[in-house]
């Protein structure tokens, strides 16, 4: 007797072929491999931490960030972050080209005087999204306040120089031509002293090279306190073929170092136009540049063990110089 199953039990026939996953289902059941370390993984801190080390080391290096190189092309834009910084920034009257305001930021004083201070001046205002501060600010710490800052227009070094002769010529100014030139100068923040040092004592302009050299940054303007308005800063490829061509222009090139053969109270040339050369802290002046200068002066100190930054060096060597002049 033929079987007929259990009863009510159905059998299933496959009607024809189906589409499958095509291996997919089997490949999601697989391992990723193993979880990438937290400084390579794109949104989280260490990654930013580890990109800002990489340019910091690039940097020192000799080469350029995204957020502070110069180009011989179109300049870079600097901005300045966090609460403190942008309210210095603006009280000492750095040229701004917009503050940017983090949406529904938590306001205390240094919020309101920003905001205060901006327009007055006529600062534009935006509200800008977290994500979008923190990806101009480059992952520094914003606090929901960034200030923009535009590129520094350098003025051309010859142009400056011969204009300035010019204007002496037909008594537009009543001192000679007066410059300060730098070499090998890295901090921002002697270059604004020296601006600032320049425009007290009536100097003409600065002169600084472009390699291996700082810029107008939005530091250098702060330490400046404004000064970087009124003095010119020139920059130059060639600080050597810079300085022939003010020799050529009947300007004498005046260095200054510890080992000069002038004592800066002896010095004759007070009077006459002049560039004044101060190198770095730690390597002093270049040897080309050492070789280009008419005459090398020393400033006398007391004590051996003490030395002068550039900027105090400037500073009393322009005082000098003021001090002969106006004798």
């Amino acid at each position: 007797m033929a079987s007929h199953g259990r009863p009510g039990a159905v059998r299933k026939t496959k009607k024809g072929p189906t589409i499958g996953t095509g291996g997919h289902g089997r490949k999601s059941l697989e391992g990723k491999g193993p979880t990438p370390k937290a400084e390579d993984r794109p949104y989280h801190k260490s990654f930013k931490n580890k990109e800002l080390a990489e340019r910091s080391a690039a940097k020192r290096a000799g080469g350029k960030s995204a957020g502070t190189g110069r180009t011989k092309g179109k300049a870079a834009e600097e901005v300045v972050t966090g609460r403190n910084s942008v309210v210095e920034a603006l009280r000492a009257g750095i040229p701004a080209k917009a503050l940017h305001v983090a949406i529904r930021v938590e306001m205390d004083d240094r919020v309101r005087e920003s905001l205060k201070m901006a327009a007055e001046r006529g600062i534009p205002v935006m509200e800008t999204g977290k994500p979008e501060l923190d990806r101009m600010t480059d992952g520094a710490v914003h606090q929901g306040l960034m200030l923009q800052i535009p590129p520094y227009e350098y003025a051309d070094a010859l142009d400056l120089v011969d204009e300035t002769i010019e204007r002496f010529r037909r008594g537009h100014i009543g001192n000679a031509p007066l410059f300060v030139a730098l070499d090998g100068i890295t901090d921002p923040r002697n270059l604004g002293a020296i601006i600032r040092s320049a425009s007290a004592f009536s100097s003409h302009g600065v002169i600084v090279p472009e390699r291996r050299a700082v810029g107008v940054t939005a530091s250098a303007w702060k330490t400046s306190a404004g000064a970087a308005v009124r003095v010119p800063v020139a920059r130059v490829g060639n600080l050597n073929s810079a300085l022939k061509s003010l020799k050529s222009k009947g300007i004498f090139v005046l260095g200054l170092d510890g080992d000069g053969d002038v004592s800066l109270p002896e010095l004759s040339l007070g009077r006459d136009p002049i560039c004044i050369v101060v190198g770095s802290e730690g390597k002093g002046l270049s040897r080309l540049v050492r070789e280009n200068c008419d005459q090398i002066v020393s400033i006398p100190i007391d004590s051996a063990m003490e030395s002068l930054n550039a900027s105090m060096a400037v500073g009393i060597t322009l005082y000098e110089v003021s001090r002969q002049r106006s004798a």
